[in-house]
């Protein structure tokens, strides 16, 4: 059958070339698109799935409550983790994880800049990344250890044998490498190259230390057995216990299931990631459904062609089955050069399509899912784009063919402007669908922010430039193309650094107000473009001004103040903060959120990350002598800057 198939296949093809180009295409350019997505989709699918205690495994998140809204994040106070595992029976690991910035090992000489996190001693018990040399339990007790992974062990040693070397992280400490793992899998979502302990970054950083704290994330895996939405309701009001000042509950949420339901509203799951899967799931299905009617189509319009045929076959004896049988075999070796064609563009596009999607797809024809789906696929298309055509064509009475006297019916005739409105409406909503997508994508790329992130570039204060940073900040702004240069915090792409540690008059007791806390310098209003609601911001004219604080609207709002200026606060207990300006409303977190409280203090020596406004005409020049100058005034560390816009955009690819 099959080669009888191929055989008219063939034939076809030299009485009908254009036919068969012009159906080969529209199947080929079908399937490339159906291709493409159902590789986005599995990938998608796959994130954080490959974690052995998968079950077990739970991200401990935070509904803070505001005065009018709740708002969920990922960042908890720094000793929940060891509370939860001495305390709680139920907890079988508990690690602390914070992203710690791109840091530069060194190995004499040799300087390598690598993405790094500061975890718990019980990281690679509760994760499966594998480790090559070193044990879980072992390996992050040391304060000064550190774990890389096989890929820059080699970069710093030339060799994966790196247990016991030592390396200077940041051209400041010497560390230990306690550790060898084999890398993050790319179905991984937290993707690093080394990690060190949490213990030194506490020890390091005193708001770690303080219940009404918030910032780095939790993560637990439960014992064998227990009920996870019982000791969720168990742990429910342990922060408040701790902190009476803050309002915030916990809940658990599944690692594997955070990925793709990411997104709360008001304290409600409210999707994330899997609406897209689930839309490009539903745009697939119509763009091969597309081209399947497409194939019926002009199957069915070239029936007189086919006709002759059919009479000839039933005239000796052919069954309508093997006819059926017959133009199905044809449809589904159409279908199979069709999915060569389009697996072959897909295997050319696939590096653009990784770049746009900012994944490491790869086409691995060892993983029994993707050869199951590559099936599905061509058995579904085939015997829907041939279905009909077979039923149609294999209905044809002899007689009435070999005498030319082939005439649709009307049922026929409906049939297929039936096809052709259903392939027009299915267009029509593949259209709309495009349209929703490309508003959403609009909408992100122009909604105002509150600041203008456009020609704006960070990077993080590294070695000479953290230790002479005002020297360095003096001098960048020399820099020609440059326009403004301050450092603060951080860089507004939705970290989560916040405290409850505020009081003031007036302030309801049972309110526990978590304020976003970030330290700045005196030109990060300029900077950024942010404009005053009211008052001024910090400025070196004013002697005093370290001892004053900037609140956004929003945390006006929520602390019910009518004439702020002038007023004082109490920050931790132990300062007496004086209001001297209100800062309108800009987003520093998602888009899906509310903008919250949140307040400025002049704090330069608390600052991580340098911020550069670019003048727009002179953007190349700028950069291209932004890095000689830091390569002069900061030797042994890379110019490794990100662009505002760029990296905001990335946040919701």
């Amino acid at each position: 059958m099959l080669r009888h198939s191929l055989l008219l296949l063939y034939r076809n093809f030299l009485r009908a070339k254009s036919y068969f180009t012009i159906n080969l295409i529209g199947l080929t350019a079908g399937l490339v698109c159906t291709l493409l997505i159902y590789l986005w989709v599995v990938d998608e699918l796959r994130m954080n799935q490959f974690h052995e205690k998968d079950d077990r495994l739970y991200q401990v998140m935070e509904h803070q409550q505001y005065a009018d809204e709740i708002m969920t994040t990922t960042s908890t106070p720094g000793l929940l983790a060891e509370t939860l595992k001495a305390d709680y029976p139920e907890v079988e690991h508990a690690a602390t994880t914070t992203w710690i910035q791109d840091y530069t090992l060194s190995v004499g000489e040799l300087n390598v800049k690598a993405k790094g996190y500061s975890v718990g001693p019980d990281f690679f018990n509760i994760f499966s990344f594998r480790l090559l040399q070193g044990q879980p339990d072992q390996v992050l007790k040391d304060k000064l250890s550190i774990v890389i992974s096989r890929d820059l062990a080699i970069k710093l040693y030339g060799t994966d044998q790196a247990q016991g070397k030592t390396l200077e992280l940041q051209h400041d400490k010497s560390f230990t490498v306690s550790g060898v793992f084999e890398g993050t899998p790319r179905h991984s979502s937290l993707q690093f190259d080394f990690v060190t302990s949490f213990e030194l970054f506490k020890e390091e950083n005193e708001w770690v230390r303080q219940w009404g704290n918030n910032g780095p994330s939790t993560l637990i895996t439960l014992k064998a057995g227990t009920d996870a939405n019982a000791f969720a309701e168990k742990i429910k009001e342990l922060v408040k216990s701790k902190n009476e000042q803050t309002n915030v509950t916990l809940f658990l949420q599944r690692y594997s299931e955070r990925y793709l339901h990411s997104r709360f509203e008001n304290g409600k799951p409210a999707g994330g990631r899997i609406e897209y899967v689930r839309l490009f799931s539903i745009i697939a299905a119509f763009i091969l459904l597309i081209a399947c009617i497409n194939f019926m189509n002009l199957s069915t319009a070239r029936a007189s062609r086919k006709a002759r045929e059919v009479g000839i076959k039933k005239s000796v004896g052919a069954q309508r089955q093997s006819l059926i049988a017959q133009f199905l075999a044809e449809s589904m070796v159409m279908t199979l050069l069709a999915v060569v064609l389009a697996w072959v563009l897909v295997w050319a596009m696939l590096p653009v399509f990784n770049q746009v999607t900012d994944k490491k797809m790869i086409l691995d024809f060892s993983d029994p899912q993707l050869l199951l789906g590559l099936v599905a696929i061509i058995v579904f298309t085939g015997v829907v784009a041939g279905s009909y055509p077979a039923l149609y064509l294999s209905g044809f009475q002899p007689a009435a063919v070999l005498k030319g006297e082939v005439k649709g019916s009307w049922g026929e005739l409906w049939a297929r402007k039936g096809l052709v409105v259903f392939q027009f409406a299915l267009s029509v909503v593949l259209i709309v669908s495009v349209l929703v997508i490309y508003r959403q994508i609009e909408f992100v790329q122009t909604q105002n922010l509150g600041y203008n992130k456009e020609h704006l570039i960070y990077f993080p204060l590294e070695g000479r430039v953290r230790e002479q940073r005002e020297t360095f900040l003096q001098q960048v702004r020399q820099v020609p193309g440059v326009l403004q240069a301050t450092t603060m915090g951080h860089n507004l792409l939705g970290r989560n650094n916040n405290t409850s540690g505020l009081n003031w008059d007036g302030k309801d007791p049972e309110a526990g107000i978590l304020f976003e806390n970030i330290s700045a310098d005196y030109g990060v209003l300029a900077t950024l473009g942010l404009e005053m609601a009211e008052g001024r911001f910090f400025s070196e004219e004013f002697g005093a001004d370290s001892t004053k604080i900037i609140f956004n609207e929003a945390a006006i709002r929520v602390m019910g103040l009518d004439e702020p200026i002038g007023k004082t606060i109490r920050l931790w207990d132990e300062y007496d903060m004086q209001i001297i300006g209100v800062v309108k409303d800009f987003h520093f977190q998602s888009l899906h959120d509310a903008v919250n409280p949140l307040f400025f203090r002049l704090s330069p020596d608390n600052t991580w990350t340098a911020m550069i406004r670019l003048d727009a005409n002179r953007e190349k020049e700028a950069l291209t002598a932004l890095e000689k100058f830091y390569k002069e005034f900061n030797p042994g560390f890379t110019f490794d800057y990100k662009f505002q816009d760029v990296e905001y955009a990335r946040q919701y690819a």
